[in-house]
């Protein structure tokens, strides 16, 4: 049966520009969606812009605007970033509109008839010289938890805390730069304290959904348990959704002066996205029943699902305030909230305020190919809250080695040949070198992986076929098949079976790659493809369009300008403490990965060394007897090393290595291969296992040549051998 699924992404903020972190979530949406589209699911894929709040109002006047005329430049700055990237959304609103009005309204009067909304006065920071109160955001000083430097009012970036904007110490206002002053103001609640929230919380961040799917990831759910506290406590505080005027959003109804706070109608704004993208339908003469997805006894009476994609930035809000409105209003909680990390740069979040940032549009209007950096992004997902490292020079390599030398190069070695010698049409393919094709369909790996938005394992087992392909070609020459008196059949069948893979791997990739993917079918001249229930080759007799270069290899000059394009916003604006708390913030994964490295960097290096001192590294000639990559990691490969050494029963052992070649090296062909190790390196503890070594591999620091090498001594030396 047909799933139905309304989609959603995070709402970005009219305030400024999408940058590449930004696109981490977007992307890994973008990718999900049409994969359950190419599956038959009906998918209903909206976002909006957050447009209330006072920091639009303050930029608006800086630039001599009203809040509308600001926002709609935004919007349009907004939508075209995210069309040049491929994330295809139904629709692309606003929180400034009738829908979103209306459902604020409509949620905060249920609410306050179920008891949920309270009032009371409370003590706020006041800005002095710009007379006005000021929202979390613009008030800054040290985080109460972990001392952080320069944090917002709201949470921390460091440690991920959430608190009160007066639990800030030493605060300064951001828009004056002066002390704030606490003022009284009467402001409205919701009862998050309230029993039957907590009750309700503890259950919903922990369960599962009506499909036996986790609302939420591991980790997010034990950040929840953190939040909420053990069985029988209550460590909840009620949430205050007002602000005081000047304020630009909507005015509460019946209380004259205030306003809905931004973070109360910011999430309605998926909700109201996807109302408008029903009256527009309507107008076509197409029926969504909007209230099959936002009521809850409808929802579940009809089986639809509501999938949220946000960053872990926001979890505290989508997690906890957000279910609890709809619950307590009647309306349909999240299916799931798909949780993504941060995108960092030399370890510390991608943030403009950190000066860290690098503009999706800049990217575009350096010519990058957007697919490019889909693609990257979607080696590093593997559907947790881990964050992303970006690192240009490993985009470069992964491309370049991935979809122009083994993707793009099965199509463009031998179609020609096809179209020269056998007038564009296809033989039958050869059913034995199509094998693992149709077994890799049937047991649906890929598939798996896509749903479970581990996008890197996803690519992995298509880069794994893309070999086959290729070792298939290579085995077979058709080059040469072609030069040889008597081979025509031979060489029809070969290019035409290599053909028949392309368009398997153009298959799977088409959910990261849709550009691509629709010139695939352009010169394969097939319809688009939508994921088969069972597999069959091209048949013979197909007839294909001439063949025209999918892809082009990125060159390093096109990083450099887009380096340059940027080079303000890349240059170090951050304090340092505040950068090394940011750092000390980042992801497990991305430190495990790094220890291999950090030996290099242990100590610090003199520029010469002496005889002495090189001696006491202990090189060895290694055999590599197993490569496997490891489940969860970007860039490692577990190495099995052979040295010469035995245990204490005279058995052979090896040792474990774990090596960040994984952008370079397909482990199948790191078998058996001699290279070179650190031998006498302390083992290492790394979140995958134990490391007892290192090998050696060259790369161009300048950046010149692209690309890791690993060492190999000459044929005849021996497992064990010291280099000297």
């Amino acid at each position: 049966m047909s799933r139905k699924i309304l989609v959603t992404n995070a709402l970005p903020y009219a305030n400024g520009d999408i940058h590449l972190g930004h696109l981490v979530g977007y992307i890994q949406a973008d990718i999900w969606v049409r994969y359950q589209r190419m599956r038959g699911n009906q998918v209903h894929y909206v976002c909006a812009d957050d447009t209330h709040g006072t920091p639009v109002m303050l930029r608006a006047e800086k630039e001599g605007l009203t809040p509308e005329q600001l926002i709609a430049r935004v919007h349009g700055e907004h939508l075209r970033d995210f069309t040049a990237f491929g994330v295809a959304f139904d629709n692309y609103h606003s929180t400034h509109s009738p829908e979103n009005r209306y459902y604020a309204e409509d949620i905060y009067a249920k609410l306050k008839a179920g008891g949920m909304i309270e009032t009371r006065a409370i003590e706020q920071y006041y800005d002095p010289v710009k007379e006005m109160f000021l929202p979390d955001r613009f008030i800054k000083g040290e985080c109460p938890k972990c001392g952080a430097a320069d944090q917002y009012g709201d949470n921390c970036e460091a440690c991920g805390a959430a608190y009160a904007p007066t639990e800030l110490k030493n605060p300064y206002s951001a828009v004056s730069g002066a002390k704030p002053v606490l003022k009284t103001s009467e402001h409205y609640f919701f009862r998050l304290s309230d029993e039957r929230a907590v009750t309700f919380l503890r259950e919903w961040t922990r369960g599962t959904n009506a499909a036996g799917q986790r609302r939420l990831q591991a980790e997010a759910a034990n950040k929840m348990k953190e939040w909420l506290g053990e069985e029988g406590e209550n460590k909840l505080s009620d949430w205050d959704i007002s602000r005081d005027a000047p304020y630009f959003g909507f005015e509460i109804p019946g209380a004259p002066g205030k306003y809905f706070y931004v973070w109360l109608d910011a999430p309605i704004g998926y909700l109201a996205s996807f109302r408008n993208l029903a009256a527009k339908r309507a107008a076509a003469g197409e029926t969504i029943a909007v209230e099959d997805y936002t009521d809850a006894a409808r929802a579940a009476a009809a089986g639809t699902e509501m999938v949220h994609f946000i960053g872990k930035d926001i979890l505290y809000f989508h997690a906890l305030f957000w279910p609890a409105m709809l619950k307590f209003a009647g309306y349909a909680t999240p299916s799931q909230l798909c949780v993504n990390g941060f995108l960092t740069v030399d370890g510390a979040k991608m943030s403009k305020s950190r000066g860290t940032f690098i503009t999706a549009h800049s990217y575009i209007t350096q010519k990058l190919n957007p697919e490019w950096l889909r693609y990257y992004f979607a080696g590093k997902s593997n559907g947790t809250m881990e964050d992303v490292d970006l690192n240009l020079d490993d985009m470069v390599a992964k491309v370049n080695a991935d979809l122009v030398g083994k993707f793009v190069n099965i199509a463009s070695r031998c179609a020609g040949f096809i179209a020269r010698r056998f007038d564009g049409k296809l033989a039958a393919s050869d059913t034995a070198a199509t094998m693992e094709f149709e077994a890799a369909h049937r047991a649906g790996l890929v598939a798996e992986a896509y749903e479970a938005r581990d996008y890197g394992r996803a690519l992995r087992e298509i880069m794994h076929l893309a070999d086959v392909a290729n070792q298939y070609v290579n085995e077979n020459k058709p080059w040469e098949l072609a030069k040889q008196e008597g081979q025509a059949v031979r060489l029809h069948q070969v290019c035409s079976t290599a053909l028949t893979m392309f368009r398997d791997l153009t298959l799977y990739l088409k959910p990261v790659l849709p550009a691509l993917a629709t010139e695939v079918e352009r010169f394969l001249a097939i319809e688009p493809m939508s994921w088969p229930a069972h597999w069959t080759a091209l048949p013979a007799g197909h007839e294909i369009r001439p063949y025209q270069h999918l892809m082009t290899r990125i060159e390093r000059k096109q990083i450099d300008a887009l380096l340059e394009a940027n080079r303000d916003s890349l240059a170090p604006a951050a304090p340092a403490k505040a950068a090394q708390d940011a750092k000390a913030a980042s992801s497990q994964q991305r430190h495990a990965e790094k220890q291999q490295h950090a030996a290099q960097a242990a100590e610090a290096a003199s520029p010469k060394i002496g005889i002495d001192d090189f001696s006491k590294v202990d090189l060895r000639v290694a055999r590599i007897v197993d490569a496997q990559h490891v489940e969860g990691a970007d860039k490692l490969i577990r190495l099995a090393l052979d040295i010469g050494e035995t245990d204490d029963g005279g058995a052979p052992r090896t040792r474990q290595v774990f090596a960040g070649i994984k952008s370079a090296y397909d482990p199948a062909s790191l078998v058996g291969r001699l290279t070179v190790m650190v031998a006498n390196l302390a083992p290492r503890k790394m979140k995958f296992g134990m490391s007892e070594g290192m090998v050696l591999a060259a790369s161009d620091t300048d950046g010149g040549t692209p690309g890791l090498f690993i060492l190999s001594p000459d044929a005849g030396a021996q497992p064990g051998m010291r280099v000297k």
